[in-house]
């Protein structure tokens, strides 16, 4: 114990402080020591405050930490901690400038840990608003980075902040305008979590599907029409997605417009570097298309950029589909779309240059149909024999999306196999509405309500499919098994076929206002709107030949696309040799360890007759007596030499 040394406590400040915390009394004296030394750094640090002092920083902590202990000495210390700050904050190293951003969002989120804390927040955002105007770039980069982080924990989501992080967006510093754009042009990951978790309970299922095929007989014609059913209920599964707002930070700006003008107006006067102005039009766009704004002239701006050539061109086209919507004019659509077409689709392009046009045009008339003229069409549509495979299917999706939309516009080969769904659709005019006053499909339902009669008929038919399977088990044949709901509604569904169209929506109003819908009968509904996009129009035969489009690729469309939309290929292009050559060197792995280790007692020793012979050409070692004999030996000689070599790799193992 006696060469053990003592506690030094001045230097040992984490064991003096843990000592304080215990009895404050008995270390009073301690405590006025490094009280006096901090006061003495600190009138060093004013002189020098350039230079960093780690044992400054030490101090401050240790202060902090034992302040409540020692109340009557260390009242004025946060406010002189306040001055230090106030007074040399342009000098403040950036590990320091990070903590105090970490504990400005950890106590802003402390008070409002419980409930919102308004008069605090209020105090708190007014402050925040003025440091964000501070001519001190660093102050207001600082500033917007508090708010933003408050804004992505829920504690400062209101109205209020967003639009105040609109005027970042004029900053005449970089990083201001930088940090502000990326915070619109981000997802939300709350919001995107939650719309994973949707229910889906009144969809049709695909087991509903299978299980009226496996109680019918099996025939090659219900299985067909089995799997096209399956591909119709996957497409109206992500029809009927429910639209979830990732942005909701540009749903909370209270004058879009006049935000979108003078986004445009510095855009067209910006001299930053190309990737600033790129985030610009990807704002500007974002805002058109879900405020479905009037910015006539962001749609020129962005033709100059459309060319092959032109860097991120895919991006700028994904641009121009986001700003289109129904309620822009079709004349300015149209001459962006004649742009793409003479410029991309053309056959002095490459096959991946004229994909990304088609894929541009079809995401532009998709969200503006009135935009595409019958002559570009039919131009478009000839591209669906083309010997490249990824703009034959990009004509052919083409062909797929006006199927839908309007099949007149498309030629009769064109159109498929007509169904009742197609006979329905048609483009609407330039501002037209299609506000209903009944529910679509409604008409398969009765007027009245008969759950009674329905739930007698559901028990006496499972009575009598359970009568049949014990009857007749012993044949080992397929039953037919009808539930009487599904006679009921295909009896019903006939009856509709032969019901003119007026009479169908008079009686779809009538049932729409005389009666509740549970979520059967919304299930029925959306089953019969199903069926008429297998159905065959009526008076049409059924072997009309269908063009055949992956399904998985039309997915449904919400405010905004994604990049994979214009730059989708369906075939993936052939790598070039460099490309080939890097990929087989990176996928092989070192080889040392299947090399053989030199066993040499002298590292610089000279290598012996014997390994120079192993590196020697053969044409100098074909006639030499070694070679010429090793033909000439016997099948003995062979083993005993097979043997000799066997046995001595073995001793040469065991050493």
């Amino acid at each position: 114990m006696s060469g053990r040394q003592g506690n030094k406590l001045p230097s040992n400040l984490p064991q003096l402080q843990n000592l304080i915390k215990r009895d404050p009394t008995s270390y009073t004296e301690e405590f006025l020591q490094q009280y006096h030394h901090y006061q003495s750094h600190v009138e060093i640090f004013t002189f020098q405050p350039d230079k960093p002092s780690k044992e400054l920083a030490e101090l401050v902590m240790f202060l902090a930490q034992v302040a409540h202990c020692y109340p009557e000495h260390m009242a004025n210390f946060p406010q002189q901690l306040k001055e230090l700050l106030s007074y040399h904050h342009t000098v403040l190293d950036a590990d320091l400038r990070m903590t105090l951003y970490t504990h400005i969002v950890s106590d802003i989120k402390n008070v409002n840990a419980k409930h919102k804390n308004n008069k605090v927040n209020t105090t708190l955002q007014n402050f925040m608003y003025t440091m964000l105007r501070d001519s001190n770039p660093t102050a207001a980069k600082i500033s917007l980075d508090v708010m933003i982080e408050l804004y992505r924990r829920n504690i400062w989501n209101d109205a209020k902040t967003v639009n105040v992080i609109t005027t970042a967006c004029f900053s005449k510093v970089t990083k201001v305008l930088v940090a502000s754009l990326k915070f619109f042009l981000g997802r939300d990951e709350d919001e995107k979590q939650d719309s994973d978790s949707d229910s889906e309970d009144d969809v049709p299922t695909a087991r509903d599907l299978m299980m009226r095929y496996a109680t019918n007989k099996k025939t090659t014609k219900r299985k067909k029409k089995l799997e096209k059913a399956m591909k119709v209920l996957k497409k109206q599964k992500k029809k009927s997605k429910p639209e979830v707002f990732n942005f909701s930070a540009i749903h909370l700006i209270h004058d879009p417009q006049d935000f979108a003008e003078k986004l445009l107006k510095q855009l067209e006067n910006c001299k930053e570097r190309f990737e600033v102005k790129m985030m610009l039009m990807d704002l500007i766009s974002r805002l058109v298309g879900i405020h479905e704004l009037f910015l006539f002239n962001f749609y020129p701006f962005v033709q100059r950029f459309l060319q092959p050539h032109q860097r991120e061109v895919t991006k700028i086209l994904l641009f121009a589909a986001q700003a289109s919507h129904q309620l822009v004019p079709p004349e300015i659509i149209q001459s962006v779309l004649m742009t793409i077409a003479n410029n991309f689709v053309t056959d002095k392009n490459s096959g991946e240059v004229m994909t990304v046009g088609i894929n541009a045009i079809k995401e532009i008339t998709a969200r503006c149909p009135l935009a595409m003229t019958e002559d570009l069409l039919q131009d478009l549509v000839q591209y669906k024999t083309h010997k490249n495979k990824n703009v034959m299917m990009s004509a052919r999706t083409l062909i797929h999306l006006f199927r839908s939309l309007n099949p007149e516009m498309l030629q009769k080969k064109f159109r498929g196999k007509p169904t009742e769904a197609s006979l329905e659709a048609r483009i609407h005019e330039y501002g037209e509405l299609d506000a209903k006053d009944y529910i679509p499909g409604a008409e398969v339902l009765d007027v009245e309500s008969q759950k009674e009669k329905g739930g007698n008929q559901e028990e006496d038919g499972w009575e009598s499919a359970s009568l049949s399977e014990e009857e007749d088990n012993e044949d080992g044949e397929w039953i037919d098994v009808h539930h009487s709901s599904d006679e009921e509604q295909q009896e019903v569904a006939e009856k509709v076929k032969s019901m003119p169209i007026e009479e169908r929506k008079a009686k779809a109003a009538a049932v729409s206002t005389s009666r509740l819908l549970t979520q059967e009968d919304f299930h029925k509904i959306r089953l019969a709107q199903l069926s008429k996009e297998l159905n065959s129009a009526p008076g049409k035969a059924a072997k009309r030949k269908n063009i055949e489009i992956d399904d998985e690729e039309e997915e449904g469309r919400g405010e905004l696309l994604s990049l994979r939309d214009i730059e989708h290929l369906h075939k993936k292009p052939k790598s070039d040799k460099e490309t080939r050559l890097a990929t087989a060197m990176a996928g092989k792995t070192d080889r040392k360890e299947f090399v053989k280790k030199k066993t040499r007692i002298n590292p610089f020793a000279s290598s012996s007759n014997k390994e120079k012979k192993k590196h020697k050409n053969f044409m100098m070692m074909r006639y030499s007596h070694s070679v010429r004999t090793k033909n000439k030996r016997s099948f003995r000689e062979k083993q005993l030499a097979l043997r000799d070599a066997l046995l001595k790799k073995r001793r040469r193992l065991l050493k």
